[in-house]
């Protein structure tokens, strides 16, 4: 005989809060059999100052190498014992610390992640050896165009600033952590009042804090300052590289995640280039066949953001192409039709649920609005902002993100392609 069927009310996640300040979030999911847990912290690359350029990127990687008295090898093998996964991210404005494992394994990847975060071993040789890793990565990441574009693009944004500096930082900056160093930053880093514990799936709430209180209820620490205001900036970056095509990134100044206008974003960027029947698949790929590879896509930081535009194109075709996106842009000024509006709102809509659907998705989801808006913000009434966005709003956020008439342009390959930088800023102030 099955129990009795739960309330409505009582799969909406809630949101405790320990005596030194790190919150914790319950989110059980009907009929899971795994269960995921993020430990995230609100902090990241763009805490850093200058000298400390790639270190929250580099501290990420510390701590895996030792940590509460288990090697590396033991880390990654007791959480795979059981069937589980363990994997880390840092981010702009935040870092990550993630285990999928079956229902159960709550328990184990509590106290493991908690090691991770208070009680990694630091060695001084790990170190050297880790600094090298972490250059290699630095070196990969210039090897790879479509990564290395976006570098180019984010430092352009936002010239001089910590959202301007690459994540992995670079060889200089990362060489001059000590032990000592990474310690104090860790603790900066990870401090309780910036930690959210956030579980999804095959998770009993009076478990996850028992067990929060257990691993996490002795942390202590100072948060990192908050980071300094951000403004952007505009700027070109173009590097002529022997390749078959030209990638180029054209960013626009827009609106951060706290602003009124962040879902009226989130269209504009999907009707501009999310999909196949957007703007400019259709104009720039279909009839002009400029590009194979052409997206819109917006990024959003607590105070600031973007938006951006991506193409891999021939490189005798990128002039033509940044004046096509231009003229598209521009061209949303003027009202969208009713069809075209609500087709955008119905893929948006469709890519949040969907990611829903993820127990992971959902942990790390909800421990991102914690940290920026103090509690988890229900899918319904985000739907019901989504739907509520008119034709107005975003011919009127259009030009408000083209009337600066600031861009950033990144151009990586063929020197042919690399005057379309010029095409694109003059056609943006044309």
């Amino acid at each position: 005989m099955s129990g009795p069927l739960r309330k409505p009310e009582d799969l909406t996640p809630r949101v405790h809060t320990l005596s030194n300040g790190v919150r914790v979030v319950c989110d059980p999911i009907p009929g899971f059999q795994t269960v995921a847990l993020s430990v995230v912290a609100g902090r990241g690359a763009r805490f850093e100052d200058p000298a400390r350029s790639g270190w929250s990127h580099l501290l990420e990687h510390m701590v895996f190498k030792g940590a509460g008295g288990r090697s590396a090898k033991d880390i990654v093998e007791v959480i795979e014992a059981e069937g589980g996964h363990i994997n880390a991210a840092t981010g702009y404005e935040r870092t990550s610390f993630q285990v999928r494992a079956l229902k159960g394994g709550l328990d184990l990847g509590s106290a493991v992640i908690a090691d991770l975060v208070q009680r990694p071993a630091m060695d001084a040789g790990d170190l050297v050896r880790e600094k090298q890793v972490v250059g290699q990565e630095i070196a990969e990441a210039a090897d790879t165009p479509d990564d290395f574009v976006f570098d180019l693009a984010q430092s352009a944004a936002f010239e001089g600033q910590a959202l301007g500096r690459p994540i992995l930082g670079a060889p200089s900056t990362i060489g001059t952590a000590t032990p000592e160093a990474l310690e104090a930053w860790r603790a900066a880093l990870y401090a309780p009042e910036a930690l959210v514990i956030s579980a999804a799936g095959a998770v009993d709430e009076d478990e996850l804090l028992r067990l929060a209180e257990r691993d996490f209820g002795a942390a202590r620490g100072t948060a990192a300052p908050g980071p300094e205001p951000t403004a952007f900036t505009g700027a070109v970056r173009t590097v002529a590289k022997r390749l078959e095509q030209a990638n180029v990134v054209l960013l626009l100044p827009a609106v951060g995640v706290k602003d009124p206008d962040y879902f009226a974003l989130r269209l504009l960027a999907e009707i501009l280039g999310g999909g196949m029947a957007s703007r400019l698949f259709q104009e720039a790929r279909e009839k002009r066949g400029l590009a194979y590879a052409i997206d819109a896509y917006s990024e959003t930081y607590a105070d600031v953001g973007v938006l951006g535009v991506f193409a891999g194109c021939d490189a005798k075709d990128a002039a033509e192409l940044a004046q096509v996106t231009i003229d598209e842009l521009k061209g949303l000024t003027d009202l969208v039709g009713e069809a075209e509006l609500s087709r955008a709102k119905a893929q948006l809509k469709g890519a949040m649920f969907m990611g829903r659907e993820s127990a992971l998705a959902r942990a790390e989801q909800a421990a991102g609005q914690v940290l920026v808006f103090g509690r988890t913000l229900d899918p319904d009434a985000v739907a019901e902002e989504v739907d509520a966005v008119t034709a107005r709003q975003l011919a009127d956020l259009t030009a408000r993100i083209l009337a600066p008439r600031k861009a950033a342009v990144a151009i990586l390959g063929p020197k042919a392609a690399l005057p379309a930088a010029e095409r694109f800023q003059a056609a943006l102030t044309a």
